[in-house]
């Protein structure tokens, strides 16, 4: 390789575009110290592809660009250009038709270089392996600097080993292999990397298969949920049917009562306005008695007011008397209904549970008779909640109706006072008797009679209600229980359900298969192993059982091994060693 000339601009003492001849023969550089010789050596280093800042004697390698000085301004960017001999066709292969090759890099200010060989830009590994091959570059001992020969007098083995690859041309060769090198290294970095992550992979499906179980498992459940949930919400529509045709029933005999009592107000009117036009020759007569007299007869027409109105309020409460003992039978007949429907549900549930005790393997008659038992609590509970609603409701009107008897014993008691003080205010007045406080007193004697047949009646109807409450609460208490003997009564025969079932037949079969319970232990293996007998024996399968020795502990009075009540493989001996029946207290 002949390098025919050096073109310098900018860079570092050569502000002004320099071109250095490199003619046949030898060519020498002579000047003074700080001439700038040893930059055209850091230039032809630079331009072969020097990256070192330190080896061009700068702290950057924008350093390299004209800083300025007292007369010139400083530059923006700097370019040295090689030109090199290639008329015996040495360059490599894609350069080898170019009889010149031109090298040129500019480095701008802040940002990098840029390298070019003949107007095409390249990156630097190919320019430094266009040098490599060619036995030369920018670190080559050819080119000496000062200092050199003495570092290559003390250099190391390796350092020597670079002169003798250069001087037998095989540098470039070097410097591909060291590339090739580092592409393996990458290579085999990357192969580890995905073998990292064919592993996490793996983990993740192992779990996503777990997960897709559980959720095939929950759609199960839920699908009986969505079941169960909509057989209570029909029961309970149709209770609400029921209860809005009984309301829609009650307020149209409320609208009629209304009509009977506007009807029986108008008479009463009527007869008020009678009885007004009457007074007044009463009054006449009265009005030698002054205003004693005149004070009574106002007060004896309140006073035949307010018993008008305690007749009629105790008329009223004669009526919700007898509606109320028309409820309570009412509700004695459904308490009946209830207890005989709980009793109908404990003989069916015992009946089921002496099935699933007898007879496991009858799977379908075990379900049916669970639905059933399932669908008469659900009524039972319906039955419960609307005879709770409606000894609620006559819980209510009985306060109600208490309330409008204290306010009516009021009022006849202030009327009773009123007609006692007017009787003896008109016995003062005149010693004759008075027709209409007779009549007032025989109709208040009625209204107190009255008062105490309804008062009577209200007892008789507190203690009716004092028995519904009783009976609803046995009744509370006889739902629960069959409600916690159908819960039961599902677990066992979910745990049936899940021994019997036909496993899936798949490459590695399940250890259910070698797993045999003593009759009456079922409910028990599956309580304590559950999903986890689904897991296969052989280790090939993606999960399996694989056991180990362990001896089993010292169990407590009262708690029995499951291991002697279980014929099961070698692998699952361990973990029904560590587990143990208790009795339940």
């Amino acid at each position: 390789m002949h390098f025919q000339r050096l073109r310098l601009s900018g860079f570092k003492s050569f502000v002004e575009p320099t071109e250095f001849r490199i003619e046949p023969g030898l060519t020498g550089v002579v000047g003074p110290n700080g001439c700038g010789k040893s930059n055209l050596l850091e230039a032809l280093r630079w331009v072969m592809g020097a990256s070192s800042a330190k080896a061009m004697r700068a702290g950057g390698m924008d350093d390299v660009i004209f800083a300025g000085s007292g007369a010139r301004p400083s530059r923006n960017h700097a370019e040295v250009q090689l030109t090199i001999d290639n008329s015996d066709r040495t360059a490599p292969a894609q350069f080898a038709a170019e009889p010149v090759l031109e090298v040129v890099r500019r480095i701008d200010r802040g940002q990098g270089s840029t390298y070019r060989v003949n107007g095409r830009e390249l990156r630097a590994r190919d320019v430094q392996l266009l040098f490599a091959d060619a036995s030369t570059g920018a670190n080559s001992p050819a080119l000496v600097r000062q200092g050199q020969i003495s570092e290559l007098i003390a250099a190391k083995p390796q350092n020597r080993r670079m002169i003798l690859e250069e001087a037998g041309g095989v540098s470039g060769l070097h410097s591909r292999r060291h590339e090739a090198e580092l592409r393996l290294r990458g290579a085999e970095t990357n192969m580890t990397r995905l073998d990292d992550v064919l592993g996490e992979l793996e983990s993740a499906l192992g779990r996503l298969k777990r997960e897709a179980r559980q959720a095939e498992k929950y759609k199960r459940l839920a699908a009986e949920i969505r079941a169960l949930q909509a057989g209570v919400l029909f029961a309970r529509w149709k209770d609400a049917a029921q209860a809005l045709e009984r309301i829609e029933t009650e307020a149209a005999a409320a609208a009629r009562a209304v009509e009977d009592t506007a009807g029986a107000a108008a008479a009463a009117q009527a007869a008020a306005v009678q009885a007004e036009s009457g007074i007044g020759p009463l009054r006449e007569e009265a009005q030698v008695a002054g205003a004693v007299l005149h004070r009574l007869a106002i007060e004896n027409d309140r006073l035949e007011r307010e018993v008008e109105q305690a007749a009629a309020t105790v008329e009223r409460l004669a009526g919700e008397i007898a509606r109320l003992d028309a409820d309570r039978g009412r509700e004695t007949q459904t308490l009946e209904d209830a207890k005989a429907a709980l009793a109908r549900l404990a003989a069916e549930l015992d009946e089921v549970e002496a099935q699933v005790a007898a007879a496991p393997e009858r799977q379908p008659e075990l379900e049916a008779g669970w639905r059933a038992a399932d669908a008469a609590r659900t009524a039972a509970e319906g039955e419960v909640e609307a005879l709770a609603a409606r000894l609620s409701a006559e819980e209510a009107g009985r306060r109600a109706v208490e309330t409008r008897l204290g306010e009516a014993r009021g009022r006849l008691a202030r009327t009773q006072r009123a007609l006692d003080t007017a009787k003896a205010d008109r016995a003062q007045v005149s010693g004759a008797p008075d027709p209409r406080a007779e009549e007032a007193k025989t109709r208040f004697d009625a209204a107190l009679a009255a008062l105490r047949e309804a008062r009577a009646r209200l007892e008789a109807a507190e203690a009716a209600h004092a028995a519904a409450s009783a009976a609803e609460i046995a009744a509370r208490d006889a739902a629960r229980k069959a409600e916690d003997q159908l819960g039961r009564m599902k677990t066992e025969a979910r745990g049936l359900a899940q021994l019997t079932a036909p496993a899936a037949k798949t490459a590695y079969p399940p250890a259910l298969d070698q797993v045999a319970p003593e009759p009456g232990y079922e409910a028990a293996l599956a309580a304590a192993l559950g999903d986890d007998l689904n897991a296969a024996l052989d280790p090939k399968a993606p999960s399996y059982w694989a056991g180990r020795d362990a001896a089993p502990p010292a169990w407590p009075d009262g708690a029995r091994p499951l291991a002697p009540l279980i014929r099961a493989p070698a692998e699952l001996a361990a973990r029904l060693a560590f587990t143990a029946l208790a009795d339940r207290k």
